[in-house]
């Protein structure tokens, strides 16, 4: 019985591994549009895409950041300043992609642009640091979207959206793991809605990974400045060594944030080429090890697991 199994699960797997290494043909004409380009996953996906002969038209925050990319790349690459909060820089930006990719549409679009700070409890924040996190991982991902639609589904083309594994395990960073719960959401919703159009969505959860979001000088600085900005009575409610305690935590799960990004943006790469790609991409080993099977567990013992490390809060009942 357990050998019959045993074949079962390597036979599945060894024809979804074939079935995955099947390429799509002529990527050297292919337009693929990447938000947040200035540093981390965005810029690394941008050079790879050009490396492999993809035309990248890559959308960078600030100039410096798409002179610096420029700089790193081939004349293939293009880039353009775009602000994902604004819908101007929306409107001019997806004229631009039309200029560019004309009656081919465009192959791929990659949401990748992202902002979490500062990293502390929700009673900790202040709401126009939560409205502008809102504003550029959930509202900025649907009206570039919906902005960029019509040439994606002209070329039949593909569409990566970049959440985490936040948005399957929500424990810290409230509107953060909001913002991605609600990418995961509208990821599921424009799967369902595209399906008879030939337009493939696909996710990409990554785990923690040392990027510019997870800066941990600054990161730690903006902590520091929430907790200082707290109202006195939530610095009452908490305690100083509660704030302490945290703090430390943070510190020690951003040191050990992993440096491969290339984890990350093989998944993305994959999404883009691949005739078969996976609605779900589980990026880094503490995804797939650890945040994906947590996400199953029952809530009672999930909660156990996430949160047995952290600090009693000084009036705690």
């Amino acid at each position: 019985m357990w050998l019959y199994l045993v074949a079962f699960v390597g036979l599945y797997y060894l024809l979804r591994w074939y079935r995955e290494r099947q390429v799509v043909s002529h990527l050297q004409d292919k337009y693929v549009f990447i938000t947040g380009c200035d540093s981390g996953f965005g810029n690394l996906l941008a050079r790879q895409l050009d490396a492999r002969g993809l035309r990248v038209l890559a959308a960078c925050l600030t100039e410096k950041g798409a002179e610096e990319l420029r700089g790193q790349t081939s004349d293939r690459l293009e880039t353009v300043t775009l602000d994902v909060t604004k819908m101007e820089s929306i409107a001019a930006a997806t004229q631009w992609v039309k200029e560019h990719v004309g009656d081919r549409g465009l192959w791929g679009l990659v949401n990748n642009a992202g902002v979490t700070k500062p990293v502390t409890l929700c009673e900790w924040l202040n709401m126009e640091d939560s409205m502008n996190i809102l504003k550029v991982n959930l509202i900025g991902v649907i009206q570039v979207t919906l902005s960029m639609l019509p040439l994606v589904r002209r070329a039949r083309g593909r569409i990566v959206n970049v959440s985490s594994i936040l948005g399957r395990v929500a424990f810290f960073a409230g509107v953060y793991c909001i913002s991605k719960y609600g990418v995961e959401a509208f990821s599921d919703i424009l799967r369902r809605e595209l399906q008879h159009f030939g337009v493939k969505i696909s996710i990409v959860e990554p785990g923690y990974f040392r990027t510019g979001m997870t800066n941990l000088t600054r990161s730690l600085e903006e902590m520091k400045q929430s907790w200082k900005e707290a109202p006195k009575h939530i610095k009452e409610t908490y305690g100083q060594q509660y704030f302490d305690a945290f703090y430390n935590i943070i510190k020690e799960g951003l040191l050990g944030c992993s440096t491969n990004l290339n984890l990350v943006t093989d998944c993305m790469e994959h999404a883009l080429t691949s005739v078969y790609p996976r609605t779900r991409y589980s990026a880094g080993w503490d995804a797939k090890f650890f945040f994906i099977p947590v996400s199953y567990l029952p809530t009672s013992l999930a909660d156990y697991i996430l949160t047995r490390s952290w600090p009693k809060p000084a009036q705690a009942v």
